[in-house]
């Protein structure tokens, strides 16, 4: 049975990792819309001080203090939007950890934890919403990365864990189809964003990581969940880069290898001493902020994720696309300062 999402004025979202980044910046975007919330952090502080925020706008917003890598927390989500206004008609999976550091200097405990809230917490939330999209029909939205399709130095079990919430998600899509659930699932894969992942990773170095260039706004992922909850998409990338990487990791997996060991790691290098190493890993880290500090350029809106969310736009990107790829592969693209327009918006990672 096919789903007919309505619009979102209309509709009751679910948002996990809400207090901060792209969390913080989609609930600001859904309210604006019209939507009713209910969203999901660890820290009841934040919540409630976002919620505060939201409702001097006049939106409806409901809060739950969870963790996503405790099942039964994540069941008080869906008992919360039930409870509040009935159910929910999308339910997006976006609460997410990190870790900056070489894989041979992490500990056990640190990477157990990272994978139970990344996979495991999309897992959880997957299958509660489930339980109710099934049965009333919606969108189940799950936020990835860039780095789910090409791995990053010093983030490796972050990528690693991404690259397991693809899977899930693929094979879960594939699921529903086989049975005709009324359930559209969208796998969102932001790029660089400017949010405060990079305070709030576990840090194993001895100075401050940042993401490398380009780096997006987190408003621009916010635009493609929102999308996909009106207009159901299987994936997202949000960033032109992001998607240029994609393709040539596919083609050309040694090409980007290369970039990555001889580019990429070094971009992520700045020259401030670390300041927060424990970053929100084990327990909330900065909420209430949905951008950070990056001291370079952001950019503001992608101009390859606004065409592919508007399909009279996205043959002639796909052309362009391809071509930027065979540019990439032939040695067109420099990985450094000096970057001309198409660069400015191409590299991977993640959010």
């Amino acid at each position: 049975m096919p789903h007919q999402p309505k619009p979102l004025d209309q509709q009751i979202i679910v948002i996990t990792g809400a207090t901060s980044g792209i969390g913080l910046a989609t609930a600001r975007a859904a309210a604006k819309a019209g939507a009713r919330l209910v969203l999901a952090a660890r820290s009841k502080k934040d919540l409630r001080t976002v919620a505060q925020q939201l409702e001097a706008t006049r939106a409806h917003v409901a809060t739950v203090a969870a963790d996503v890598a405790r099942p039964e927390d994540v069941a008080r989500i869906a008992e919360a939007a039930r409870s509040h206004f009935g159910g929910f008609d999308t339910w997006v999976n976006n609460a997410g950890v990190g870790i900056f550091g070489r894989i041979e200097d992490g500990n056990p405990d640190d990477h157990h934890r990272l994978f139970e809230t990344n996979f495991w917490g999309v897992v959880n939330g997957s299958l509660e919403a489930l339980k109710h999209l099934k049965a009333h029909g919606g969108a189940l939205i799950n936020v990835g990365s860039v780095v789910s399709d090409v791995a990053v130095p010093l983030q490796g079990m972050y990528s690693a864990s991404k690259h397991a919430v693809k899977g899930f998600t693929d094979a879960l899509r594939v699921e529903l189809e086989h049975e005709k659930a009324p359930v559209t699932v969208t796998l969102i894969k932001p790029a660089s964003i400017n949010t405060p992942f990079n305070v709030n990773a576990r840090n194993y170095t001895d100075h401050e990581l940042q993401l490398p260039p380009p780096v997006y706004a987190p408003e621009e992922v916010a635009l493609a969940i929102l999308h996909a909850a009106v207009h159901p998409m299987r994936d997202i990338y949000v960033g032109g880069g992001g998607k240029v990487m994609s393709v040539a990791n596919k083609y050309a997996p040694g090409v980007m290898d290369w970039i990555s060991a001889k580019g990429i790691a070094n971009q992520e290098e700045s020259d401030k001493p670390a300041q927060h190493p424990e970053g929100g890993l084990q327990q909330p880290g900065l909420g209430g902020h949905a951008h950070s500090d990056y001291p370079g350029h952001v950019v503001k809106t992608s101009l390859y994720t606004r065409a592919t969310l508007h399909p009279v736009l996205a043959g002639t990107l796909a052309a362009a696309g391809v071509a930027a790829a065979a540019l990439l592969l032939n040695g067109g693209f420099s990985i450094g300062p000096k970057q001309d327009a198409w660069v400015h918006e191409s590299g991977p990672v993640p959010k």
